[in-house]
């Protein structure tokens, strides 16, 4: 009897769910007493951010369960951090104007850019995310 081998080693699926409940805990501790507790309106884009962060939390919190269902949202956080900090921080940094926001958020948001890609198992994205055909259309 041939037994197939699991895609992800064991220990690939503990690092996903450690990362997923950092995600979740850690920026949901930031996140919801500041959505449920705030004392005056937001503005526009204040609002999308701490609506999108509570999304996020929310779903990391699902990927420990599911932490190769939602690797996709593991993906999107590498994503976006590494956009911020190319589009954001690199540019006001290169020029000498990184001011006292761009600073204080600079360490939370690179720490995901070097994190997120060693506890990701590429050769498993490559192969079902990159490679893999793509759903039918009709």
């Amino acid at each position: 009897m041939i037994v197939a081998r699991p895609e992800l080693p064991l220990y690939r699926l503990y690092l996903l769910r450690a990362a997923f409940a950092l995600i979740g805990v850690a920026q949901g501790l930031r996140t919801w007493p500041a959505i449920l507790h705030h004392t005056h309106p937001w503005d526009f884009w204040h609002g999308v951010g701490m609506s999108f962060f509570g999304a996020l939390t929310l779903l990391a919190l699902l990927g420990i369960r599911y932490p190769v269902r939602m690797m996709p949202l593991m993906i999107f956080e590498f994503a976006w951090k590494l956009v911020w900090v190319l589009a954001a921080y690199l540019p006001a940094y290169l020029g000498h104007s990184v001011d006292a926001d761009l600073a204080d958020n600079f360490w939370g948001i690179f720490l995901g850019v070097v994190v997120v890609p060693l506890v990701l198992p590429w050769g498993y994205v490559w192969k079902n995310y990159v490679t893999a055909a793509g759903d039918r259309w009709r």
